[in-house]
């Protein structure tokens, strides 16, 4: 008690000195203006002093802006002037119809046969359900089928490479990826269902007996559309909530191909769903996605290609310098490239198949441009895939007893396999380029956490913006190299 008033006594004491020594400060202010000398200088911080307080850098972010227009302008120039106009209509059509793959299109041969795993996971998916099929044995199948269906691509581009576009072989890749994510979250949610339903089913016993009342109420309430008797639909239709799906309820081809078709990757028995599709927000976001990848493909032809090709000599000889050149070079249009990328995927697309699928959930990204760390950074910039790896992995692999370090490497592991899928089975190129990239991002996590501990969330965001402006021009150039190593190495020589 007596060290609690000993500390408010010397809290008083400094309280009283300060306000002493500001009522020093202001009477000699006021005794300095009296005096005949028109006094004009009094006690500040110059602007750049962080004691200064002072935080207005609007022009000088104008003039950085400026700056980076004009060095932006000036490489334009440069590369118009190097290479002439590039842009070539003509080729992006060529490209993306398929017209330059072999005989019979296998690309769009094996996107069609994607529905023949769909159409066994249903099946067996309802035969779980009526318990023809017993659980060990449905699982077991299940799993067969989601590994075969990420190896199906491996296989048939490894053997029947030549036949395959390079732009094919990567829309059957991501295809094909992107059905694993789906079925595997259908499979793991009728899972829980199917445990609950039958859980409940036990719990209550026999079925219970419905009363006549009961079953007629049943009726009135299910039957749709109600009117009075001018033909207008009553207040309490208007607002009635619709009925949820229940499991078995949902194991249709309806069901499945809308969860196929909607812009996510986790799946659901009642999907939130807007009442009407917005016209004018439809027609922005399909210009949106035809201007945009007009744009995507002019930088690729005009800037990029170039690029790519001057990076191999430098990277065959290892001349660290050129190398340093080439690399800084090429990260301003990759990233350009890999911004459009983003607004024409994450809002142009997936809004459109939102908007046109009733899907209410628009939460496709979050401010990821202010991640202060690399965690934070892949927990914004692509939700569909967050919430996909934390609702069927993390969670349940930290359920299952593990660490929840050991349930992030394995998240990052994960991913890592997935993007190294998507980059070497279309080039035919197996390296691991990919994979090591995403394994880094775990010690570069720690090190942009550190960077935010240490030096303040600037020096995090930095950290961020340089992996992502260097990380990928990097990888691009080391797999070109190895591709036309492998593939173009005699013609070379």
């Amino acid at each position: 008690m007596s060290h609690d008033t000993d500390d408010n006594k010397v809290r008083y004491r400094r309280t009283q000195s300060v306000t002493r020594a500001e009522e020093i400060t202001k009477k000699e202010s006021k005794e300095r203006k009296s005096q005949p000398d028109k006094p004009c200088h009094r006690p500040r911080d110059s602007l750049f002093s962080w004691s200064s307080g002072f935080d207005n850098f609007t022009g000088l972010v104008n003039w950085g802006f400026l700056l980076l227009t004009m060095g932006g302008f000036r490489l334009v120039l440069e590369n118009f002037i190097k290479y002439g106009i590039r842009v070539d209509p003509v080729q992006w059509f060529v490209v993306l119809t398929g017209r330059n793959e072999g005989q019979g299109h296998p690309s769009l041969l094996l996107i069609l046969y994607s529905i023949v795993p769909i159409l066994i996971c249903l099946m067996v998916e309802k035969g779980l359900a009526s318990e023809v099929i017993m659980e060990s044995a449905g699982m077991i199948v299940h799993v067969v089928n989601i590994l075969v269906l990420v190896l199906i691509p491996m296989v048939v581009i490894h053997v029947k490479g030549q036949a395959f576009s390079l732009v094919g072989a990567m829309t059957v890749c991501f295809v094909y990826c992107i059905l694993f994510l789906k079925m595997w979250s259908y499979v793991q949610v009728n899972l829980w269902c199917r445990n609950q339903y039958k859980h409940s089913r036990k719990r209550s016993g026999r079925r219970q007996s419905i009363s006549i009342a009961q079953l007629q109420n049943e009726r009135e309430h299910d039957q749709p559309g109600r009117q009075n008797g001018n033909g207008v639909a009553t207040g309490a239709e208007k607002d009635k909530v619709p009925k949820l799906v229940h499991y078995p309820d949902n194991l249709h081809l309806k069901d499945l191909f809308y969860f196929l078709l909607a812009p996510t990757l986790c799946y659901e028995l009642n999907f939130p769903r807007t009442s009407r599709i917005r016209k004018r927000f439809l027609i922005k976001r399909i210009l949106e996605v035809v201007i945009g990848v007009h744009i995507v493909m002019g930088l690729f032809q005009q800037w990029m290609i170039p690029s790519v090709k001057n990076s191999l000599v430098p990277f065959s000889n290892m001349d660290l310098t050129k190398m340093t050149e080439r690399l800084l070079k090429l990260a301003i249009p990759n990233h350009l490239m890999w911004l459009c990328f983003f607004y024409l995927t994450f809002h142009s697309f997936l809004n459109l198949m939102g908007e046109l699928l009733h899907f209410s959930d628009r939460n496709f990204y979050s401010d990821w441009w202010n991640a202060n760390n690399i965690d934070t950074f892949w927990r914004t910039w692509n939700m569909p895939v967050h919430k996909w790896c934390v609702r069927h992995l993390y969670i349940p692999v930290v359920e299952m007893g593990y660490s929840r370090i050991s349930a992030s490497v394995f998240v990052f592991f994960i991913s890592a396999f997935f993007h190294e899928y998507l980059v070497s089975v279309p080039l035919k190129t197996f390296k691991i380029w990919a994979f090591m990239g995403m394994m880094a991002q775990i010690p570069l996590s720690f090190f942009s956490k550190f960077m935010e501990k240490q030096y303040g969330s600037r020096c995090g965001n930095i950290v961020v913006w340089a992996s992502i402006i260097l990380g990928q021009p990097l990888a691009i150039m080391m797999y070109y190299h190895d591709y036309v190593i492998t593939h173009y190495n005699d013609v070379l020589v």
